[in-house]
């Protein structure tokens, strides 16, 4: 079975809200919720993919903060390892280029949304 190495960004706006992302609607996570991010490639660090991959895929500079923690989650077809980070955006607004929708939600509604199983341990 594949294995994927990833990296996730908890980013927060100035009103201590999370922002949200909606997956396409393709693949065994279709139209799940996640927080951004992606897979590292060989050579980089995770805050480096980090910082990469927001800004391919939300166009905006990040400030890659606190290590939160790892997931591990098996799949019905890969096993997932994700690092989670919070972060800051440091320049640029966010712009979907991957995702379907977004939102900024508090904390206290993240639960609301039907996050990709992975996700959910960081909620």
């Amino acid at each position: 079975m594949k294995s994927i190495e990833v990296v996730a960004a908890i980013i927060q706006n100035d009103n201590d809200e999370i922002f949200c992302a909606r997956r396409k609607n393709d693949g065994e996570l279709a139209l799940k919720w996640e927080f951004p991010g992606g897979k590292i490639e060989e050579q980089e660090t995770p805050k480096e993919a980090l910082k990469r991959e927001i800004k391919e895929e939300l166009t905006a500079d990040i400030e890659v903060q606190d290590y939160l923690m790892t997931v591990k989650h098996q799949y019905n077809t890969f096993h997932l390892t994700m690092h989670a980070y919070y972060a800051k955006i440091t320049n640029g607004t966010l712009q979907l280029k991957e995702h379907t929708s977004w939102k900024w939600l508090p904390k206290n509604r993240l639960h609301e949304l039907d996050w990709a199983a992975a996700d959910i341990p960081l909620i």
